[in-house]
């Protein structure tokens, strides 16, 4: 565990200094509240990993490790504002603290960031842009195409979950300068980690408690938002095997990566916790 603390402490305090300098001081606030409040920090994880995984340094991925963070949780905003949640990661909502234009702000702001981040390097502001894309396309489907069979679902939870995910990993391999063949194994990779931590997370809403989630619980039936549960008729137990059937596809995806000319120690402890990675998604309870 000391080596993952110690790429997410990395990761935090570039985050802290990224957003100590945002202006003016009612937007650093707010951005701080949104961003600074926890989180697991997986995609920012998955980005160190990844680069170091490809022969890349903690280094070489920070920025695009904190600003695929930051893209997350400006999303994670208007999600908020959309369902009408006043709580996230044990604390108000973005809304709920500062009010809606506030929080609309705070997520625009959170964006700008991020892009500044990615800003000089090409192939990093095409991954992330094509990220964005489906992930609004994910978001228009939930909320007006709704899902109604299970395939129809894993597409809402690739495009939702998946692509930021799938993005995290990208832009590890690009940080380490790996060959596309290997971009786009690592981008397999995640993609299916994403949507096995989306289906997780539909579990985890229907049977879990607020208090260990740290945000509200019930949301999915209540606003009657897709979720693999209620669309497939799948008890949790069910829904938790498709996510396991996700995670072993993101592993088999792994040694796909042709690693051959860049394994060191250091990049194969980094292989082995993306292994570990995959296989917590779909166990973890909040």
């Amino acid at each position: 565990m000391e080596y993952l603390q110690t790429r997410r402490d990395r990761v935090e305090q570039r985050l802290e200094s990224v957003l100590d300098d945002v202006a003016p001081n009612t937007l650093g606030s707010e951005v701080r509240h949104v961003s600074l409040a926890g989180g697991k920090r997986v995609r920012p994880t998955i980005t160190v990993l990844t680069c170091e995984a490809a022969g890349g340094t903690i280094d070489g991925a920070l920025d695009f490790a904190v600003g695929i963070e930051l893209v997350h949780n400006a999303s994670l905003v208007i999600d908020d504002i959309i369902d009408d949640a006043d709580l996230r990661r044990g604390v108000a909502s973005a809304w709920s603290a500062f009010g809606y234009g506030p929080a609309i702000i705070a997520s625009d702001g959170l964006l700008g960031e991020a892009f500044d981040l990615f800003s000089a390097n090409e192939s990093a502001m095409r991954v992330v842009a094509e990220a964005m894309v489906e992930l609004g396309e994910g978001e228009a489907s939930e909320l007006v195409d709704r899902p109604e069979t299970e395939s129809e679902y894993m597409v809402l939870a690739r495009r939702k979950t998946g692509a930021l995910f799938r993005a995290a990993a990208e832009l590890g391999a690009i940080a380490a300068d790996a060959d596309p063949y290997t971009v786009e194994a690592f981008g397999q990779y995640a993609e299916r980690v994403g949507v096995a931590f989306q289906i997780r997370d539909d579990v985890l809403d229907a049977t879990a408690k607020a208090e260990s989630l740290g945000k509200p619980v019930g949301q999915d039936a209540a606003m009657e938002r897709p979720s693999l549960v209620q669309i497939a008729d799948l008890t949790p137990e069910q829904a938790n095997q498709r996510a396991h059937e996700q995670a072993e596809a993101a592993i088999d995806a792994l040694t796909t990566a042709d690693m051959d000319t860049t394994t060191t120690p250091q990049s194969q402890q980094a292989l082995e916790y993306l292994h570990d990675l995959a296989e917590f998604v779909v166990v973890r309870d909040q």
